[in-house]
């Protein structure tokens, strides 16, 4: 084929070269110099080093010979260094990178025209059989073929700088300068046996407050040296073309067009701070040809090799393939880079955190590296952290030995298993068995499925289960299938469950939710269809507004006149005297997912122009006045949560910010946590779904508002719960599929962690299968 490549960076270089191996006639427009590049110094991870010595073995090689290597991280917190160990990076100045693609490309007959812009793109389509663009982050091919790769290029909040330093760093480094201007941060990591990558990066008003918007490459690297002079030991730092500017985070939803495909930053950018750029560029150029080659296979075996290479039928299989094959990684790698970059844009948040948390915090932001993962790579830093966060040393293990807890024998007790205390409430681990609707009452009356489905999961070991929404009125329940907490049958019922539980599960805490559906209402049950009307036996529904949640399918709720929100806080001080008087030892009040308080909350769904509408303030007003309502007859000793929306995931709605507020709100009002949750508002909502995708939600207002916060929001692995909690991202972790698919899930957990202790007690008739069974002779 004759092979066209839009780009001399390292991406289309190596792209050049893998399909020039395989017999293909390659040329690389680049319109730079040969030795023109940006930035200093590229990481790559032994993955994708494995990867391109599968490929070519000669660039290995070439590679094996220049590249830095260091195991560490180092933190600075506040003066305090802190290193973590067993990391394994691998670096080399991108120039020298760019010398062995240049040699390697030029040793297969690959034409590389240096100071030549590529011709149009529909030319290039035209007089080749492939288009490669690797023209990068500010792509023109993208571009000029927006309509058909169908690009969205986002912005992110801080500004930062690619510098470097004149002598080798011993470890990749952050560092934090609290500057009376706000936080900057520094990251540095050495590329050669003399020189660093060095970037300074700060909010967008932080450089602005700063004066570095008027400050032109000179005078930017002699600030930042002055203001990170400890960590650069005094000594300057240079620029090679270096300015300020804002990560742009590139998604396509498409990546090629005809035979014209797009690799590396021109169809996708992570941020730096997981440096996977050019990682993920090499990474396409070898999906790429592997698809090209195994197309070619195909035609070859079918019928012989083409006169003409690849026909176009077959160019568009292997860029399908090419596609098909990368996007789940780089999905996955973007999912895990927004991380990264958000964390950096709340670091003022994490500052006042302790040095090892802090640490650990920045070590784990991504959710990449996780506490597990850091155990085994550092133990001895990870206990540290434990023992800071409080975690108990010296308990008995499963292998019955004093400091066995945790799959590869790390001592003491894992995080998730220390208690936390909530008024009067002590949880004896940090594990929420999450709300989650059955939709199996009868007339509100919960019946022997919810003795059975909550009495197993408080027999499975979490320190707190909750049950499910328990509507105030039968016109608040979401389905007929709902239960609720309005008459004295129901009340005993519920009275019963939390009897059975608190007589058969000692130990374990139980929760009631209480909220209204508001104009969620008169539905069918989940799995006959979700939220749609019931065929008939509807009744009217209420809300904060006259709005439909499905407008065109949902019914038209009325909106409540002040004599229905005296009603509406009876009926929920009521339930919650039906409450107590049951035992239940927690009260949630719901004002979330866009049932009838949360409906108040959100902007989208609040339209009253009266007190309880418009500003935040007067929307907080009513779910405020409830919240109130039921603090004053729910026993004192007892704790009380909320639970919000903290985002409706659609353009308009509750922002972080308004989040931060109303958290704040109730807080002031006496909520002794807040369950952090996210969407189910409005109809329309696109959901950034992913692990653990609403913990960041939880996170922030914990650390900004110093409120002890439930995080949940897939999140399903113990691994995750233990490094969110040492993270200082959450204080309780609300998990709820994994508890359908395993009701022991918590035990497991602690078997599984080889934890035996006060934290995960097995009933005394379970605790014969307290061990995981052997599986088979292995």
């Amino acid at each position: 084929m004759r092979v066209a490549v839009v780009g001399g960076g390292p991406g289309g270089l190596y792209a050049a070269a893998l399909l020039a191996r395989q017999g293909h006639h390659v040329e690389v427009w680049e319109r730079g110099a040969p030795e023109d590049t940006f930035g200093f110094g590229v990481v790559l991870s032994d993955e994708t080093l494995g990867g391109i010595e599968r490929a070519d073995t000669v660039v290995h090689a070439a590679l094996g010979a220049e590249f830095v290597r260091w195991d560490d991280v180092e933190v600075v917190h506040r003066g305090r260094l802190l290193t973590s160990g067993g990391h394994g990076f691998a670096a080399l100045g991108r120039r020298r990178l760019l010398e062995i693609l240049h040699e390697r490309c030029a040793g297969l007959g690959v034409r590389i025209r240096f100071r030549t812009p590529a011709p149009d793109v529909d030319e290039l389509a035209r007089t080749h059989d492939l288009v490669v663009a690797a023209d990068g982050v500010h792509s023109t091919t993208r571009e000029n073929g927006a309509a058909h790769f169908r690009p969205t290029v986002t912005e992110g909040r801080c500004r930062y700088i690619w510098l470097a330093a004149d002598f080798a760093f011993e470890a990749f480094r952050f560092e934090i300068a609290e500057t009376a201007h706000g936080v900057m941060q520094l990251h540095a990591y050495p590329y050669s046996d003399d020189s660093s990558t060095v970037i300074v990066e700060m909010r967008e008003e932080v450089w602005r407050a700063a004066g570095f918007d008027l400050c032109d490459e000179q005078e930017s690297a002699s600030r930042c040296a002055k203001i990170f002079s400890e960590a650069l030991r005094g000594r300057p730092l240079r620029g090679n073309r270096s300015a300020w500017t804002r990560f742009r985070t590139v998604e396509n939803a498409r990546w090629s067009h005809g035979n014209v495909v797009l690799l590396g930053d021109a169809a996708h950018t992570a941020h730096f701070s997981i440096g996977s750029g050019t990682k993920l560029a090499v990474e396409d150029a070898l999906a790429l040809a592997e698809a090209l080659a195994a197309v070619s296979g195909e035609e070859a075996g079918a019928a012989g090799p083409a006169p003409d290479g690849v026909p176009a039928a077959g160019v568009a299989r292997a860029l399908a393939a090419y596609e098909a094959a990368r996007r789940p990684a780089v999905a996955s790698t973007q999912r895990a880079a927004a991380a990264s970059m958000r964390w950096f844009e709340e670091i003022q948040g994490y500052v006042g955190q302790p040095a090892r948390q802090f640490a650990f915090n920045l070590l784990t932001r991504s959710r990449r590296v996780t506490h597990e993962n850091l155990r085994l790579r550092d133990a001895r830093f990870t206990r540290a952290v434990e023992e800071e966060f409080g975690c108990p040393t010296g308990e008995v293990g499963a292998a019955g030995e004093l400091g066995v807890a945790g799959a590869g024998g790390a001592a003491g007790t894992p995080p998730m298993f220390t208690p936390f205390t909530l008024r009067g409430l002590t949880l004896r681990n940090r594990v929420v068995v999450a709300p989650m609707d059955m939709y199996s009452a009868r007339d509100g009356v919960p019946g022997d499925f919810h003795l059975v489905h909550l009495g197993e999961r408080a027999l499975g070991g979490a320190g707190l289960v909750m049950t499910e929404m328990v509507c105030v009125s039968a016109e608040g329940r979401i389905t007929p299938g709902c239960t609720g907490l309005w008459t004295s049958e129901q009340t005993a019922a519920w009275k019963r469950i939390v009897d059975f539980v608190h007589t058969s599960a000692p130990g374990t805490a139980l929760g009631v939710q209480l909220g209204h559906s508001g104009r969620k209402g008169s539905t069918r049950v989940m799995w006959e269809g979700m939220d749609e009307p019931l065929p008939e036996g509807n009744w009217p529904l209420v809300a904060a507004s006259a709005l439909p949640y499905r407008p065109g399918v949902s019914a038209v709720p009325r909106a409540l006149d002040a004599a229905d929100l005296a009603v509406l806080r009876s009926d929920f001080a009521s339930a919650a005297v039906r409450a107590a008087e049951c035992g239940f030892d927690l009260l949630e009040l719901h004002c979330a997912h866009g049932y009838l308080l949360s409906g108040f909350l959100s902007p989208l769904t609040n339209h009253r122009d009266d007190a309880y509408g418009g500003p935040l303030d007067n929307r907080l007003r009513f779910p405020l006045e409830v919240f109130d309502a039921v603090r004053a007859v729910w026993p004192g000793d007892r704790p009380m949560t909320v639970r919000i929306s903290a985002t409706d995931w659609a353009p308009g709605g509750t922002t972080p910010d308004e989040a931060e507020r109303i958290a704040a709100a109730f807080a002031a009002h006496g909520a002794d946590a807040v369950d952090v949750s996210t969407g189910q508002v409005v109809s329309d909502e696109t959901p950034e779904y992913g692990r653990s995708y609403q913990t960041p939600y939880a996170d922030r207002i914990r650390n900004a508002l110093g409120v002890p916060v439930i995080a949940v929001g897939a999140i399903s692995s113990w691994d995750d719960v233990n490094s969110l909690l040492l993270a200082g991202r959450a204080d309780l972790c609300a998990v709820g599929r994994p508890h359908l698919y395993d009701p022991h899930w918590t035990l497991h957990a602690a078997a599984d962690q080889g934890y035996e202790g006060p934290g995960a007690p097995w009933p005394a008739p379970y605790r014969a299968g307290s061990r995981k069974p052997p599986t088979g002779k292995g």
